[in-house]
């Protein structure tokens, strides 16, 4: 039977680099952002590498969501999928979620934020997917009886050992070594988009704390509202944090 992990996420998150720890074990496969061009063909919102995303998977969330529930890549005994909270759109169905263990993966809004405009100048409340993200995790709560499995990405940075154990556990996997270094450069399993969003993971090799951990205070001014309507949705699912 394969333990199917569907991790939600929001953007700038050390995401990539969960992947990666994943993806470095001997008995796992990986999906990148799955939902990712079926988002954009509904939107119509224009991204960078557009036309490539759209080439590169589904268009439609029927046929991603089969996918998620179906074989796994390879045969392996664990599928880890990175989902990105703000592409599960309002009319995209969720019963498959019912067929996949779910996790959270959560920052603290103004770091997100302060990470994501170095990237792209323009941001909503929608785009950092706080709120979605906060939508799913209580469809999880409900559906099961309890809070699902939330981890803190600045936690995983600081004390990755302590903090994958610890994930693995609440996912019921063992704990690898090999999730806590990898090797540098692209993988055949990055989502299209890479060359736009990838750089730094690629030049990776594990997982390191920040040098500088951002504040609202570092946040332009247009954007700390932003900031402060994303908090009480990061808060609710903080206070169920492992780690």
């Amino acid at each position: 039977m394969t333990v199917r992990i569907a991790m939600w996420s929001g953007p700038r998150n050390c995401s990539t680099a969960m992947m990666r720890a994943f993806e470095n074990r001997d008995d796992c496969d990986v999906s990148d952002e799955p939902f990712y061009a079926a988002f954009l063909a509904e939107t119509g919102i224009v991204h960078p590498m557009n036309d490539a995303v759209l080439a590169s998977q589904p268009n439609d969330w029927r046929d991603v969501a089969a996918a998620m529930t179906g074989e796994a890549p390879n045969g392996a005994p664990i599928w880890y999928q990175k989902q990105m909270c703000h592409h599960m759109l309002p009319d995209f169905g969720l019963d498959w979620m019912d067929s996949v263990t779910n996790a959270f993966l959560i920052r603290p809004p103004e770091q997100v934020l302060a990470s994501y405009i170095v990237k792209r100048g323009d941001v909503t409340l929608e785009d950092i997917g706080v709120v979605r993200q906060c939508e799913l995790f209580d469809r999880v709560a409900e559906r099961t009886g309890a809070a699902p499995v939330v981890i803190e990405g600045p936690s995983v940075q600081r004390d990755p050992r302590e903090s994958l154990t610890i994930l693995c556990e609440a996912l019921a996997i063992p704990f690898s070594d090999r999730m806590l270094n990898w090797p540098p450069g692209r993988r055949a399993s990055d989502g299209a988009w890479a060359p736009a969003w990838y750089d730094a993971v690629e030049k990776s090799t594990g997982f390191a704390a920040p040098s500088h951990v951002a504040t609202i205070d570092d946040l332009p001014e247009a954007i700390k509202p932003i900031a402060e309507a994303a908090r009480p949705y990061y808060e609710r699912m903080a206070q169920h944090r492992i780690g």
